[in-house]
């Protein structure tokens, strides 16, 4: 069973119903004990950084997020589901985040048109799992205006340029997580979200 953190913030049927239509079993739930369950664990998000964070503290999950990461169970942030996993986020002020990575989301160069929204390329760093058969320079559908500034680059996985070459997906043991809305990105984002799967099961 996958998981699909319910926190009050985030395009989560969409997400659901992706992985229905790859054949797995999924639930969204705002429930901790569900997610410590779960085979494997998804953190979408849409909204404010700071709102997000209040509202997993509030439900309890923040806690479960910990531990489905700690119990080194496949885990999967899309969008501010990526921003929430590292230590702090200068949207509307400095606010922090799980700090499982040591970095700072940042928003995107004024030149450009924010939010960054449309299909955008992505460049492989790293090759993750969950890109295998994704072919180089492949696009995928972005809506942000933020973006993740790692202390460790040796979790990156890819980057897109907008302005500025940012981090479009990290890679680290167990967890994954883009910026990216693989569930809007056609069939490219169906195989990510296929190969995350088959990492759970």
């Amino acid at each position: 069973m996958i998981a699909i953190i319910d926190y009050g913030m985030g395009n989560l049927r969409s997400v659901e119903k992706a992985f229905e239509k790859l054949g797995f079993e999924v639930t969204v739930s705002g429930d901790p004990i569900a997610i410590r369950r779960a085979e494997g664990v998804v953190l979408p998000g849409v909204g404010a950084f700071a709102d997000c964070m209040a509202n997993l503290q509030a439900a309890g999950l923040e806690g479960a997020v910990r531990d489905t990461i700690a119990r080194k169970k496949p885990f999967l942030g899309i969008c501010l589901g990526l921003q929430l996993l590292f230590k702090e986020s200068e949207e509307d002020g400095i606010h922090q985040g799980l700090g499982i990575f040591d970095g700072t989301v940042r928003r995107l160069p004024a030149d450009k048109k924010i939010p960054h929204m449309g299909w955008n390329q992505v460049q492989y760093v790293n090759k993750a799992p969950i890109f295998k058969g994704v072919p180089r320079e492949s696009n995928f559908y972005f809506v942000h205006s933020y973006y993740v500034d790692p202390v460790d680059t040796g979790i990156i996985s890819t980057t897109t340029d907008y302005g500025l070459e940012f981090t479009s997906s990290i890679w680290s043991g167990n967890v994954y997580a883009v910026q990216f809305h693989p569930e809007k990105s056609g069939d490219v984002g169906l195989k990510v979200l296929e190969n995350f799967g088959g990492l759970c099961t």
